[in-house]
């Protein structure tokens, strides 16, 4: 017998949950692309996703996954044989240097590992050997959603700025926008990309690439520019038909303006970001007391270096009992709670099936949250997978705890 005959939850880092109003904003008949109300409604959204930015810079939107906004930013600011450094922390800011590369840009790596974020002193180190400011950009993810890391940013841009390095600073903000704080404008960060499918609660298919005065001068350098992923005619449209280098994503943007109208004005961004911090910690809460007499463990020991958006859980994987006790898990909750947790990635093929991850981004609140934190209980149980005690009770007292600094500022 299954339980899971409910409402699914799927708690996977991205694509989140989309909210019932965002859905309900996309069931409508096809508009005018020309005119009247899509027109308006879209140039609606730029405000609004700067402010979710904190920039006062420039925002394209191409009709892309990440992996698109990924080679628009590069398109925009790099030529091929500029050379950049990729920070690692998991697994996807390798893959954004391994699409530069693809692009003809020199790309060094400086890994960091599964473990941990990057040490700032390692970028420090390495920019200082480059006395030719040879190095156009430093790469970095916010979250990376593989290994749940969280890299300090603000750390990443002090270490160019101490060598008086010219290179900009690129950062992969696709989990964290909407999650955590994130402070483009302050933080120095020059480009800025983000996708439409997790903090923003929309549907996979928009992508977003921010960018400030240091990165627009970098484009009238760059030597050639595909019309496609070319961010001027996006920024600059000489017809609303140029605003998404073609034909509009109509009811994205129906979507979009409506979960914009939840986090930004209703919600409020900060706010946004205590929301994600309390249920984040309620799941921390929850695997510490799992790993007192168990093999599941954080992926990331340091809480200071852990995402608020998703959590990476390892069961060791050193045995006939752990070594796939991820997989196994994945697959009793989806198939007897109604719950789908997220599957390692980045770990090594042969250790892949100890690693589940736990997205908590978007539209989630408390009964979502325990809900999933009950069903991993019920899972373990269920498997017989050795685990200590009482890890519901822990993530209630994180919930449950004075919530007056909650307050959106």
């Amino acid at each position: 017998m299954s339980l899971k005959f409910g409402r699914p939850n799927v708690a996977i880092p991205g694509p989140s949950i989309l909210p019932d109003r965002v859905l309900a904003a996309m069931q409508r008949p096809s508009p005018n692309i020309y005119e009247g109300e899509l027109v308006d409604i879209a140039n609606s959204l730029y405000p609004d996703l700067k402010s979710v930015a904190r920039t006062a810079g420039e925002v394209a939107v191409y009709i892309a996954n990440g992996h698109g906004a990924w080679e628009a930013a590069i398109a925009n600011t790099l030529s091929p044989g500029d050379r950049i450094i990729a920070l690692n922390c998991g697994f996807f800011g390798r893959r954004w240097g391994a699409t530069a590369s693809r692009m003809g840009i020199e790309a060094e790596t400086i890994d960091a590992g599964m473990t941990r974020s990057t040490d700032p002193d390692l970028l420090r180190r390495r920019l200082r050997d480059d006395r030719r400011n040879e190095i156009k950009a430093v790469l970095a993810t916010q979250t990376d959603t593989a290994s749940s890391a969280r890299n300090d940013i603000c750390a990443l841009r002090q270490a160019i700025n101490d060598e008086g390095h010219d290179a900009l600073l690129m950062v992969d903000s696709i989990a964290s926008l909407g999650c955590e704080p994130l402070e483009m404008d302050a933080w120095g960060i020059d480009v800025m990309v983000a996708g439409s499918q997790k903090g923003l609660m929309t549907p996979p298919g928009l992508a977003f690439v921010f960018f400030g005065e240091r990165a627009r001068l970098a484009r009238d350098s760059v030597r050639q520019v595909s019309y496609y992923w070319d961010w001027v005619p996006r920024t600059e449209p000489e017809y609303f038909y140029n605003l998404f280098g073609g034909t509009a994503p109509t009811h994205h943007v129906f979507a979009l303006r409506e979960a914009l109208d939840m986090l930004v004005h209703e919600e409020g961004i900060k706010a946004a970001w205590m929301r994600h911090d309390r249920l984040a910690q309620a799941v921390w809460a929850a695997v510490e007391r799992w790993s007192v007499d168990g093999p599941l463990r954080l992926n990331i020991p340091d809480p200071n270096m852990r995402s608020r958006a998703v959590t990476t859980i390892r069961t060791n994987g050193r045995d006939s009992i752990t070594n796939d006790a991820g997989d196994r898990i994945r697959a009793w909750c989806e198939k007897q709670a109604g719950v789908t947790l997220g599957i390692g990635l980045g770990f090594p093929p042969e250790s892949a099936g100890s690693a589940f991850r736990i997205g908590h981004m978007g539209h989630l609140n408390i009964p979502m949250i325990m809900g999933t934190l009950g069903s991993i209980d019920a899972a373990l149980k269920a498997l017989a997978i050795p685990h200590g005690r009482g890890a519901l009770d822990a993530a209630a007292e994180v919930v449950s705890s004075d919530d007056r600094d909650c307050a959106a500022e």
